[in-house]
């Protein structure tokens, strides 16, 4: 086996092709490893994961003389693949998942305390989704400590987890503050600090509940017209429509597996990420009939057993709401609707509220949604203008001025 810098990259580079990836892809490919090669050059020709492990800290722009996330992704990405080479002979091209990524504290014992948590989390069998939401707030926290020479929770007062909090209002609107609190309670009550839990409490976050906005009758018949006459793929017709008519979640349409489609019952079912909890509804048949087409038509031949995937290579299920989202704006805006706030949050709403306005009890709504508790549903009702109008009474002629 070839395992110079050029032999395995020729190969790398013969697997790209193979497998279907963009051209402009393939370059940038090929360009990193002419820049490894040229490294490799004084240190002996031969590829192995040590020369890799160097190669891929070089992270630092010489032209600049900064930090550069596109040499990190490039070169790590480049090494991780010629590692494969080296160990198995094989070229993995499989795609790294972000799940639990991110700066993690370096002192022993701020360190532990964060593996700890993320065994707790994972020993309660917490949803993948929640599990990263905790914790990533509660990493930032132990970072936050540890930037200001702490090094042992023993260490912290009530005061660090509020100026923790200020910290964040640089990256975070103070409205949304609540859902940092949400994910970074459960961790300080883990620690057993009942003065740390006082001091989130004191920070008086409060949740925002505006009116919700929902999308148009006049742009969602735009959106159903556009994905019916061919305005954009099978696959993003798909998406969206699965979104508008069932107020999925992203990660749960992510999820969909060509399994949990019943073609002949034009039903899909699904164990919802967030709950996991099963769910099982009808689509109508112009969802089906894009769902068909995509399948049979358009999606690519892959291993991978979930419904959506890539359309270029590598051909494995989407990534998370951001690839989601993209599908849902780009198919409003070959459809010509208005709104510019499509999404699955913004879709899931709309969803709602139309059950709403067809006098559909809450707990049905509930059980479409997929809600753990019929609770939840009641954030819906202020979606509702026409009923929350109903509800105001008169200004009394006496308090007028």
């Amino acid at each position: 086996m070839d395992t110079t810098v050029t032999g395995i990259g020729s190969v790398v580079v013969a697997e790209l092709r193979a497998a279907g990836y963009l051209e402009s892809t393939i370059g940038q490919y090929a360009r990193t490893i002419k820049v490894l090669a040229r490294f490799a050059a004084g240190r002996g020709s031969d590829y192995s994961p040590e020369l890799g492990a160097e190669f891929a800290l070089m992270t630092v722009s010489p032209r600049t003389g900064r930090f550069s996330a596109q040499r990190r992704m490039d070169y790590g990405r480049l090494t991780r693949v010629f590692d494969s080479y080296v160990r198995t002979g094989r070229v993995d091209l499989s795609v790294r998942t972000r799940g639990g990524g991110g700066p993690r504290p370096a002192t022993a014992a701020l360190a532990a305390l964060g593996a700890a948590w993320e065994a707790e989390m994972a020993g309660r069998g917490l949803a993948a989704a929640t599990r990263e939401a905790y914790g990533r707030v509660a990493r930032g926290y132990l970072l936050f400590l540890e930037q200001r020479g702490i090094s042992d929770l023993g260490e912290a007062d009530g005061g660090s987890v509020l100026a923790f909090l200020e910290s964040l209002l640089d990256r975070w609107a103070k409205s949304s503050l609540f859902w940092v609190v949400s994910n970074f309670r459960p961790f300080l009550k883990f620690t057993g600090r009942a003065d740390l839990v006082a001091a989130v409490n004191l920070a008086g976050v409060r949740r925002s509940r505006p009116i919700i906005e929902v999308l148009g009758h006049a742009d969602q018949e735009l959106v159903v017209r556009g994905c019916a006459a061919g305005h954009v793929s099978a696959r993003n017709a798909a998406i969206t429509l699965l979104a508008v008519t069932t107020g999925l979640r992203a990660c749960d349409i992510i999820g969909l597996r060509l399994a949990g489609v019943d073609w002949r019952g034009a039903t899909i079912a699904v164990v919802q990420q967030k709950t996991g909890n099963p769910l099982t509804l009808p689509l109508p048949p112009l969802v089906m009939g894009k769902l068909c087409d995509y399948v049979l038509g358009e999606r690519p031949a892959t291993a991978d057993e979930h419904v959506f995937v890539r359309s270029v290579a590598p051909h494995v299920h989407l990534a998370g709401h951001a690839s989601v989202h993209q599908v849902i704006s780009a198919t409003f805006a070959a459809a010509g609707a208005a709104d510019g706030k499509a999404g699955t949050r913004f879709l899931r709403h709309s969803a709602a509220t139309r059950l709403l306005r067809a006098a559909v009890p809450l707990p049905t709504i509930s059980a479409v949604l997929g809600h753990s508790a019929e609770d939840s549903t009641s954030v819906y009702m202020n979606a509702y203008r026409d009923r929350l109008l109903q509800c105001v009474l008169p200004v009394p002629a006496g308090a007028r001025r």
